[in-house]
């Protein structure tokens, strides 16, 4: 028996829960114009009890009626406070001009919409959106209810069970003057002049925010690199300009716009305000990048170098694109119906953003793979020059003509690149031509100050190098010099091989061997009555062959290996 009471007042306070719960969840019923019409006027009913009794969760029941009326027209940040005036006002109007019979509203799913009798107050049916199917108050109704409000507010109530919901006149204007609340060119005159007053004192904001701010930069201004200098300076201008329209949006709340002057005075300052956010927060963008900067500079590595201009230009990208989309939904729209509408045209985006999408890809594989870095000098099929920047999109190079060359990035990727940064040594290869006097002597003298010229450099590679009479040319003895520089750059290269030339001349000076130059010699036989400037010498065929054989194996002229005079680098 005992149990059996247990289990029954279990089942009790289960049932009594359930209902609590989803009491306190139901929705507000907008399926059809009887419900939405309904639904509001319940609402309005407990928000009257709640505002007598002083009862707070009857009071909050103004928000579903506020739910029954599409308030698109009303912008963003006004639509909170707009939004329980204007239902308060739309009850004024029910019980000032009509008795409302809910037994004679349609209850049928299946219209568009449904006008009050004798009125142009309308309940259409929402076609898209979050609210899509339900039955509402229309757009252009809930835009004109203070119209509404303002032709019917000297009526008297029709029965003294309808008494409005206490709608009451904002107290500063009992304080405007009759004149003022005359109209003028679509505004009343009071309005005019709020206008003006605002326009002045939003700039003297802005001019005393400035002012304050440089006084607290001078204050730092010893500290430049500390943050404070740096977050005052990104502000300075935006933070003017962001109480400037705080001023704006204040003006346009007391001053009650309505209609078109409302929504356009409410933009501007919208967008305004907008724009000096994301001012600030894009000048902002600065102060990370440098942070990074400074943690880069700490590592070895050279591919956070890299990746820090990237960085900065990412985040720039992302306040701009962001500030945009936020900027966009606080004015009205649904921005997520805006980005899912681009799909749409989808296919054709796609295929119109595929080379960007390439570029894209090509810079995450340069840096993936650092075929160059920022400084290198590198050449490909297209261009050569030193890397300035490596970016999303395109690569630039500062050619030697001081000129820059944009490479898409997915070109780059798939090119053969020639790093000449990259290189541990610089090689040089050159021809020296002796003329054809110098003696056997000498060339393998002067060889041998060449070796010894490269030996005493200090950045000359000395574990491989090649210096060797090389041939007979049309006009000189040819010597080929090969070495290699090992040095950071392309200055330090020709510093070397500057320094390099001056020796090598000098040498030539001190062993007395002359550079040959193109030229042709006429040699003339001899002239009429005068000797031969040439006399052949006489040798007999022994003679001769004893000439030959001394330059074989053991012969007295034989010197296979040179006199002595000059060494091989390799034999060093």
């Amino acid at each position: 028996m005992q149990n059996m009471k247990k289990f029954i007042l279990m089942l009790i306070i289960t049932f009594l829960g359930h209902v609590l719960f989803a009491s306190a969840l139901a929705p507000v019923k907008l399926d059809t114009p009887r419900a939405t019409m309904k639904s509001f006027l319940e609402a309005m009913k407990d928000y009257n009890e709640g505002r007598k009794s002083g009862n707070e969760d009857l009071l909050t029941r103004i928000n579903d009626a506020t739910r029954t009326m599409d308030f698109s027209a009303v912008p963003a940040l006004l639509r909170k406070e707009k939004s329980k005036e204007y239902a308060i006002l739309l009850k004024e109007i029910f019980d000032r001009v009509i008795i409302i019979d809910i037994e004679k509203i349609p209850d049928d799913d299946s219209i568009k919409k449904w006008r009050l009798k004798d009125t142009e107050i309308i309940i259409r049916r929402i076609t898209s959106g979050d609210n899509e199917g339900d039955y509402l108050f229309s757009k252009n109704t809930v835009e004109r209810i203070p119209e509404f409000y303002k032709r019917v507010k000297n009526l008297n109530y029709l029965s003294p069970l309808y008494q409005g919901a206490g709608y009451k006149a904002p107290i500063y204007q009992k304080w405007i003057p009759e004149w003022a609340k005359d109209n003028l060119w679509g505004l009343k005159k009071f309005q005019w002049i709020g206008v003006f007053l605002a326009i002045l004192i939003g700039l003297f904001v802005k001019k005393i925010t400035e002012f304050s701010i440089e006084i607290f930069i001078k204050l730092v201004k010893d500290k430049k690199d500390s943050l404070r200098y740096k977050v005052l300076t990104a502000v300075e201008r935006p933070a003017g300009l962001v109480l400037a329209s705080a001023v704006w949006f204040f003006f346009i709340f007391i001053l009650n716009f309505e209609g078109l002057a409302q929504s356009i005075l409410f933009t501007v300052t919208q967008v305004t305000f907008s724009i000096a956010i994301i001012w600030a927060a894009y000048k902002l963008t600065d102060i990370v990048t440098d942070f990074f900067a400074h943690l880069a500079n700490k590592t070895e590595s050279e591919l956070d170098d890299q990746l820090v201009p990237l960085i900065s230009k990412s985040l720039r990208v992302f306040v701009a694109v962001i500030g945009v989309l936020v900027t966009i939904q606080n004015l009205g729209f649904n921005v997520m119906s805006l980005l899912a509408g681009l799909g749409l045209g989808g296919l054709a985006f796609a295929l119109a953003a595929k080379d960007t999408a390439a570029n894209l890809f090509g810079s995450i594989m340069i840096l993936i793979d650092q075929p160059f870095k920022v400084g290198d000098w590198i050449r490909t099929n297209n261009a050569e020059g030193t890397v300035e920047e490596v970016g999303f999109r395109s690569t630039r190079i500062r050619t030697f003509y001081d000129s820059v060359i944009s490479l898409p990035n997915s070109l780059l990727a798939n090119e053969k690149i020639d790093n000449m940064g990259q290189r541990k040594y610089r090689r040089v290869k050159t021809f020296l031509g002796l003329t054809y006097d110098t003696t056997p002597e000498k060339m393998e003298a002067f060889l041998e100050g060449l070796k010894n010229i490269l030996n005493a450099h200090p950045h000359v590679r000395k574990d491989y190098y090649h210096v060797i009479f090389d041939g007979y040319g049309e006009f000189s003895l040819n010597i080929l010099l090969y070495y290699f520089l090992e040095v950071p750059n392309w200055n330090q290269e020709l510093l070397g091989k500057q320094n390099i030339n001056l020796e090598i001349l000098r040498l030539a000076k001190e062993i007395d061997v002359q550079f040959a130059f193109p030229t042709q010699s006429l040699f003339v036989e001899a002239f009429p009555g005068k000797e031969p400037l040439r006399i052949e010498k006489k040798f007999n065929s022994q003679d001769l062959k004893q000439k030959a054989d001394s330059f074989g194996p053991g012969g007295s002229l034989s010197s296979p290996s040179g006199r002595g005079i000059f060494i091989p680098p390799y034999e060093n």
